[in-house]
C-alpha cells in the first residue's frame, strides 16, 4: 500500500508529480491512499508511511482537456478526489479515447466536480461585495464568502485585477485572501485562525467584520508573519 501526503488541500503540483510516479511504477488505484498534510487518521486505522518510488526514465503524455479537468476538480471538496483523478489517469494510460465518452461513470463524475467548481467561482466572481473599513490613507476593503469548494486561492487574482487600485482583503472560512496593490496573498481561514471547528461557526454578521478583519490583521497579516505571496497573474 502507497500512502501519499499532499501539502494542503489544493496540491494539484503535488498530486501531479505522485501521480506520474504511482503510474510509471504500475501502482493501481487501489493500492493508493491520498491524504492531505494535517489530516486526522480513520479511527482505528494503522499508521502508514509513503513508499519511496524510483522515477522511471520512461514517461507518458496525458491530453490537455485532462490536466485542466483535473486543475478544476483538484478544488472540489469531496475528499475521495485525489482518488478519482488517480483511478482515470491510470484508465487513461490504456485507453486514449477514454476522454471522448461522456458517459463513463469515472469521467462523468470528474466533469461534474469541475462543473461544480466552476460555478462557485462564478458566484464568487459575481456576489462577493467589499466594505470599507477605515478612512482615507488608511482605508482597506473587506468581503466576507463562504465558498462551497476550495476556490479561494485560484478566484483571488481575478479581484486582483478587477480591483487593483485598492486594498482588499476576502475572508473565509478556509482560506483568506489579501491584495496590497502588488501581490495576492492567502493566509489561513477564519476557522483555522481561532482554532474553531468546521461547520460549527455561524457567517459573522456586517457589525463584526471589522473586528474579524482587524483580529486576522494583527494575528496573520503582522509583517513578521507574511507568507510568501501567489502572484497576481497566475
Amino acid at each position: 500500500m502507497h500512502t501519499i501526503t499532499l501539502e494542503h488541500e489544493t496540491d494539484f503540483d503535488g498530486w501531479r508529480k505522485a501521480a506520474r510516479v504511482l503510474v510509471l511504477n504500475d501502482v493501481s488505484p487501489s493500492e493508493v491512499t491520498w491524504r492531505v498534510r494535517g489530516d486526522a487518521p480513520e479511527p482505528f486505522e494503522p499508521s502508514a508511511r509513503a513508499t519511496q518510488l524510483e522515477t522511471p526514465d520512461n514517461t507518458f503524455n496525458v491530453p490537455a482537456k485532462f490536466i485542466a479537468l483535473a486543475q478544476s476538480a483538484i478544488l472540489h471538496r469531496d475528499p475521495l478526489r485525489f482518488a478519482m483523478l488517480y483511478r482515470l489517469l491510470w484508465r487513461l494510460r490504456g485507453d486514449h479515447d477514454l476522454l471522448a465518452r461522456m458517459r463513463d461513470p469515472d469521467l462523468a463524475q470528474i466533469i461534474a466536480m469541475a462543473n461544480a467548481v466552476h460555478r462557485d467561482r462564478h458566484r464568487m466572481q459575481a456576489s462577493l461585495r467589499f466594505r470599507e473599513i477605515g478612512r482615507e490613507q488608511k482605508s482597506h476593503y473587506v468581503a466576507w464568502f463562504e465558498p462551497a469548494h476550495h476556490i479561494v486561492a485560484a478566484t483571488a487574482p481575478f479581484f486582483a485585477r478587477r480591483f487593483a487600485d485598492m486594498p482588499w482583503s476576502i475572508l473565509t472560512w478556509d482560506a483568506c485572501a489579501h491584495w496590497d496593490g502588488h501581490a495576492v496573498l492567502i493566509t489561513p481561514g477564519i476557522d483555522t485562525a481561532k482554532n474553531t471547528a468546521k461547520n460549527t461557526a455561524k457567517a459573522p454578521m456586517e457589525d463584526r467584520l471589522e473586528e474579524i478583519w482587524r483580529r486576522v490583521y494583527g494575528s496573520i497579516l503582522n509583517p513578521a508573519r507574511l507568507k510568501v505571496p501567489t502572484g497576481a497573474g497566475k
